[in-house]
């Protein structure tokens, strides 16, 4: 970043380094478990997961990969005719699986017509040396994205959101993945029960330090049917749900202290309104970006600005 004009890294620019066209991901549900729901880490899943989330109306697992693909496609091509297309493999657990079934799910995706390369969605516990192999050949001839869910950086936050990993296992993986040449993204939760304004944003140099490509984070979100729904009515107190301009000032807390160099691929999340408990900030994504750039200008705030080697 080479100047206080830019204020963040943004996405799409990053996108323009690999295509000379638009692009858009189309996230898939490919049919994947994961090992915190079927017993092999643990049961449940993560306290704060509930899938239905993040799955378009299109997303449906009883459909191949193939017409899932086409029918985002349809969904999308209406703005761009000329668009071209990442196939998002987000939900679940990507990479948990036979190595033979995963690459021929991969392989599905990418002989579709108009995708231009994929990104994989997982769990750092769930990328074994065979299949980051497999990876590192098919890098080299297509766009390839592998995104970690972090969450946090704080071991007790993650033993208490029934994570079933260490930030240990976190780092190990990102420094395997990235040092086959692979890009690396990360996903963080910025809220989660126990953690303060403080050590969220202490949380930002810590990532700063691993190899990662691109950082996603969002608030978090009560969502109904989920263990931490059920936690929120018992003890509302263990937690604080932030107001839309304390949250603002939480991120642009956390970027300023994050790498100069970290693409930033969205701050908030938004849920189904019918899933969502709270917070409901009633901002669409643009919305929000606007205001943080707004507030930003106003503070002469910048990414890496407070970042410390």
């Amino acid at each position: 970043m080479e100047t206080k004009s830019t204020l963040y890294n943004e996405f799409p620019l990053f996108l323009k380094r690999y295509f000379s066209y638009k692009v858009q991901k189309i996230s898939l549900n490919a049919g994947f478990t994961c090992p915190n729901r079927d017993g092999n880490k643990g049961v449940g899943g993560c306290t704060y997961c509930n899938n239905q989330t993040f799955n378009p109306d299109y997303c449906r697992t009883e459909k191949s990969i193939t017409r899932q693909l086409e029918e985002g496609k349809q969904f999308f091509a209406h703005k761009y005719p000329g668009m071209k297309y990442l196939a998002y493999f987000q939900a679940y657990t990507n990479t948990y699986g036979e190595l033979e079934d995963l690459k021929r799910k991969y392989e599905e995706a990418l002989s579709a017509d108009g995708v231009v390369g994929l990104v994989i969605g997982t769990r750092p516990d769930c990328m074994p040396d065979s299949l980051l192999n497999y990876l590192e050949e098919m890098n080299r001839h297509t766009f390839l994205l592998v995104e970690y869910g972090i969450e946090s950086t704080d071991d007790k936050t993650l033993c208490r959101i029934n994570r079933g990993h260490t930030f240990c296992a976190t780092a190990d993986a990102v420094e395997r993945t990235a040092s086959r040449g692979i890009l690396t993204g990360g996903h963080v939760i910025l809220g989660l029960p126990g953690e303060t304004h403080e050590s969220i944003v202490a949380q930002a140099s810590v990532l700063s330090r691993l190899p990662l490509t691109t950082l996603k984070m969002h608030q978090l979100q009560l969502i109904r049917d989920t263990r931490m729904a059920l936690e929120y009515r018992q003890h509302p107190e263990d937690f604080h749900l932030f107001n839309v301009e304390e949250y603002i000032d939480l991120v642009i807390d956390y970027v300023e202290h994050l790498r100069p160099d970290l693409v930033l691929e969205r701050f908030v999340s938004q849920s189904p309104k019918d899933l969502l408990i709270a917070p409901d900030w009633g901002l669409k994504n643009y919305e929000f970006n606007h205001r943080v750039q707004k507030r930003m200008k106003e503070l002469g705030a910048y990414q890496g600005k407070k970042y410390e080697m």
